[in-house]
């Protein structure tokens, strides 16, 4: 788990250094983080489930936004 978190929020902040921008390696290591939140997050309670619920809510916006879908 704290590598998961670990990889969102760098991830999270190099689109936030790019402007709105994620590219290649980075776009796929935040893509597959959204696949293991998903599995994860209805395993937990409490503050633990808010706090990846969070993360996966963050995670699924950038992956969402128009720039932030240019996959390798």
């Amino acid at each position: 788990m704290v590598l998961l978190d670990s990889d969102v929020a760098g991830c999270i902040g190099t689109w936030l250094d790019n402007g709105g921008a994620i590219e290649g390696p980075w776009w796929d290591v935040l893509s597959t983080c959204e696949q293991q939140l998903e599995r994860v997050v209805p395993e937990l309670s409490g503050y633990e489930a808010s706090y990846c619920r969070r993360l996966l809510d963050m995670t699924a916006l950038v992956l969402e936004a128009p720039s932030g879908s240019s996959s390798s």
